[in-house]
Order: C-alpha cells, then structure tokens, then sequence
C-alpha cells in the first residue's frame, strides 16, 4: 500500500478535531483526529447543544443504539446550558471503570473517526498518547468500531497496543499493563476490554488499523520493531522542535538561561538505523516547508508530520480568537513557545505558548486554584496500605502530599487536561470564573503567518497543503 506523504498531527484535546481531520484526509494526506480526554470533549458538546446536531448525527450510527441514547439521554441538552452552569463531570479513568464510562468512552471515540470518515474515501487516523493508560483499550475500540485507518501513539513506549489491536480486531479481549509507581516485583496491574462483553455476545470482526510509533531515537524504533506484541508498521519520528509534549534529553537534563531543557547531539535520531528497518517513517518537528519535505524524501522518509501549521488553521479546535491572536503575533515577529521543564504531569517537557490571558501567564497561574477533575494525567501509584491509588502533581499540593507525593514535583506543574479543554473552548466554568487556556505549539508558531495572505487574519488547512504541495519538488535543503 502507499502511505500518505503528509500527515496532519493529532495535537491537544479536540485541536485535531474531526472537522480538520475530515478536510486534510479529503485532499488526500492523512487526516488525524486527537482522541485525548474524548469522553469529556463528547459530553460537553452535548451539553453546549451539539450545535449543528452533528455528535447525534453520528451515535445515530453506533452499532449499539442503546448505548447511543443512554450518552444523550445523560449529556445531551437542547439548546445548551447556560453559559454560566459548569459542564457535567464525566467519571475519571479507573482501573475499574463503570458502565457508562466505558460507553461514554468507546462512543465519543467512534463519533470523533466516523465524522472525519464521512463524505470521502481518504484515509483517516487518531492519535493516542501512552501516558494516557486507562481508556486506550476502550479509545482503540470506538476508534476501530468506526473504521480508523491508522493509530499513532507516543509519549511512551506502547509496545503492548500492536498485539491488543490485533486481539480487538478479531473480537478478542485485550490487555495492557499499566504503569504503576511504587509497585513490588510481580505486582502487575492491567486495563482489559472485551468487545463480547461489551456487545454482550459475539463482537463483530474488524478491520486491523495500521499502527505507527511516535518515536524520539533510533533506540526506541529498533526495540518497538522487533519486541512489540504486534506488527509495527511505521514511525514517526519527532524532534524537540515539535508542540505538545517532547521527549526529555537524553542523559541528565540540564536547562539553559531560560529554563528549557538542553539537547544535544545524542538527541538527534539516528535515521540511517531507522531506514536499516526497512518500515516506512515521516519526519516531525518543523518540517512545514516544501524545502522539508524534499529533505525527508531524500533521506528516505515517506513524508513529513506537520502539526502547528495545522493547529492554527481555520478547521482546528483552537478558539477562534485564539487562533487570530497567536496569527497577529506571530505576524509581528512575536509568537513564541517554551518548552516547559515541570508544566506536564508526566515529566516530559511540554511546549507552551506564550500568550498573555493564559495559563503561560504568571499572574494566572498564580491565581488559578489547582483541581483536579478530569484525571486523563493522574498517575497509579500503591498506597501506604498496599493498595491501587491516583494522585497528579497538578491537583492541590497538600492532597498530593497526602498521596506520599514530595512538593518538589508539584512546583510549576500545570493542569493540562482543563487548560487544554478551555483551548477548544470547552473549559469548564468556575465560581471564580473559566477555566484559562493552556495553548502548545511547537518552534513553527514563529514563522505561521506565512500562511497567511496579507490582506487576512485567517488560513484554511487547505492552504497549507497547497503550500506544502506547491514545491513538491523544491530542493531539500541539505542538497
């Protein structure tokens, strides 16, 4: 088969949305939906209203419609809350999650790939991050329900999600041991989902997506390719230069003046290694140039991932106003980004925007009252009794403290799910007032408004294919 030569990224909670992914899969790259924290993103679509009626136009096709009227009969509201009622708290990830998560879950990924997969033949992907445990196996089935094409996955090393992909394709149960801090040798825990349960008899067959790694080394391709439980079939690989979240340098991290992490050269992929593999891979990282492409292809690069080029196009998630802002700065020669040591949970940096009115914003941050009711980023850990717990240095210090967390790891952290949420203008609604936006974006924001014709403020996704396309054959730029 001959894969897309352009990959749109899967950034943020609903930046890669179905709408952008649907337009950049109709031009014949490969358009990819974000399926981070997508129980919550349905649920509050519903709440606003489902302007347009497009989430109940696509649970009107869920194979199981009981399931499909039990979401709307919980979230759905006509006409939308009032602007100042908070949204509704979905159940966050548990080992043991109820019912109506796991619907929840399994539905709003299958509504998120069926809206991009209609109207067209392109081809369709969603993109998952490893950190994310809880709700993959359930994410990958709605995902699978609704015919995806391809599934990427970082942030980690997802070994066990080739093999659980293969074993949900088939109707099979699935697991994947989960990450869990302070656990003995031997004390194991999994996340299982079984499509015979959940169809409550025999699943339907599906068909098998193709599965690329996100991938920061040659090191990690080389061990996915030959120890993951299932067929590898590409990579991605991404530089530091790429938003969201980025791998840490190798080695101790040490920071310069400003605080960002300092890589080196034994952080830069080693691509012959990766080619040796003989699988296909795309570039990531600042490679929205025609010149990049060229580059990729002559280094043996299927194509490239471009992703803030696509974040800040008039399909994504991005409020509005947001996008135009991030444009006009980035016009005057001011858009910047930080990779941020401490804002991500995880531990790995996380590039942050820097725009007044939002989380990068001090005297925000300051102010914003730490919560934690979401729990996408929390982290298992066994407790002083032996038994399963969840804690995130974002949530209130001295409730993270009493989880056995040092206070060291709580300074700087930032609440990623709820400011990521608030970026595609679902945040939630406080006493104090709502959620700030917490906006990524990788070194490429610097240069956006060349997407830009001088007389607008505004870009389409298709501009920017056009763009990549315009040059196909423009020189790389190490010839």
């Amino acid at each position: 088969m001959s894969h897309p030569v352009i990959i749109q990224g899967g950034m943020g909670v609903a930046v890669s949305n179905w709408q952008l992914a649907r337009v950049v899969s109709r031009l014949g790259s490969l358009g990819v939906v974000s399926g981070t924290a997508l129980a919550s993103v349905l649920a509050r679509r519903l709440e606003a209203g489902d302007p347009g009626g497009d989430m109940r136009r696509a649970l009107a096709h869920f194979p199981i419609p009981a399931m499909a009227e039990r979401v709307l009969a919980r979230f759905y509201v006509p006409d939308g809350k009032a602007a100042s009622a908070p949204f509704t708290l979905t159940p966050m990830p548990s080992l043991q999650p109820g019912a109506a998560l796991t619907e929840l879950t399994v539905t709003a990924n299958f509504v998120e790939v069926f809206l991009a997969k209609a109207g067209h033949n392109g081809l369709v992907g969603i993109n998952l991050l490893e950190k994310i445990q809880l709700p993959t196996l359930a994410s990958l089935y709605g995902a699978m329900l609704a015919g995806v094409d391809y599934v990427l996955m970082g942030a980690g090393i997802p070994r066990a999600i080739p093999g659980a992909m293969d074993q949900l394709a088939a109707g099979g149960a699935a697991e994947q041991k989960l990450d869990v801090a302070g656990a003995a040798p031997g004390q194991d825990f999994f996340s299982r989902f079984d499509p015979s349960a959940f169809f409550d008899g025999a699943a339907p067959k599906l068909s098998r997506p193709f599965f690329l790694a996100i991938v920061a080394s040659a090191t990690l391709a080389m061990t996915l390719a030959k120890k993951s439980t299932g067929r590898v079939d590409g990579f991605v690989v991404e530089g530091e230069l790429a938003g969201g979240h980025n791998a840490p340098p190798r080695g101790t991290m040490t920071l310069d003046a400003r605080g960002e992490p300092i890589y080196g050269p034994r952080d830069v992929p080693d691509l012959g290694k990766i080619r040796e593999l003989g699988l296909p891979f795309w570039l990531a990282g600042s490679q929205a140039r025609p010149e990049r492409l060229a580059e990729a292809r002559s280094v043996g690069a299927t194509g490239i991932q471009v992703g803030t080029a696509f974040a800040f196009c008039d399909e994504s998630g991005i409020d509005p106003a947001l996008k135009r802002r991030v444009i006009a700065a980035s016009r005057a020669g001011q858009a910047r980004v930080f990779t941020d040591p401490a804002a991500s949970p995880t531990g790995f940096p996380f590039k942050v925007a820097e725009m007044p009115g939002t989380v990068s914003d001090a005297a925000i941050y300051a102010t914003r009252e730490r919560v934690c009711d979401l729990g996408y980023l929390r982290e298992l850990y066994i407790t002083a009794d032996g038994h399963l717990g969840y804690r995130c240095a974002g949530e209130p210090v001295e409730a993270y403290m009493r989880k056995g967390g040092n206070r060291s790891e709580t300074v700087g952290r930032k609440c990623l799910c709820n400011g990521l949420m608030a970026t595609a203008g679902l945040g939630q609604v406080r006493p104090t007032g709502p959620e700030p936006a917490l906006l990524t974006a990788g070194n490429e924001v610097a240069d956006l408004a060349r997407l830009v014709h001088p007389d607008a403020d505004h870009y389409s996704a298709a501009d920017v294919i056009h763009y990549l396309e315009s040059s196909a054959a423009a020189a790389p730029l190490s010839a």
